[in-house]
């Protein structure tokens, strides 16, 4: 009966520990961007919204930059379309270098 007592404690702490690693939705601000241009738009005579969309059709994923941070935006394409070149609000799981986006707002 101690050795089932043990096991079942032993169980408990694994599954605990799963859950410590697990991610957490964090919330982020900064601006749309693509990973081709990151902080900087290289287009001359374009909009920060006009380069974005044009790196992505040539490609390029979308990108939060967040300071010197630039993060890969997993999700939907259309609302992120919405926020090219624009400050915005996300939600969403970081991992590395991206962010899967759960939520996009524009930033107050």
């Amino acid at each position: 009966m101690r050795l089932n007592t043990m096991a079942y404690a032993i169980a408990f702490l694994m599954l605990g520990a799963s859950f410590a690693v697990a991610q957490t939705a964090q919330t982020l601000t900064g601006t749309v961007s693509d990973t081709m241009c990151g902080k900087k738009h290289a287009m001359n005579g374009m909009s920060a919204a006009q380069c974005t969309r044009a790196c992505i059709k040539q490609g390029a994923d979308y990108a939060l930059v967040v300071g010197d941070k630039v993060y890969t935006l997993r999700g939907d394409k259309s609302a992120i379309d919405k926020f090219a070149g624009e400050d915005v609000v996300v939600k969403g799981e970081v991992n590395g270098s991206s962010v899967t986006m759960e939520s996009i707002k524009a930033a107050s």
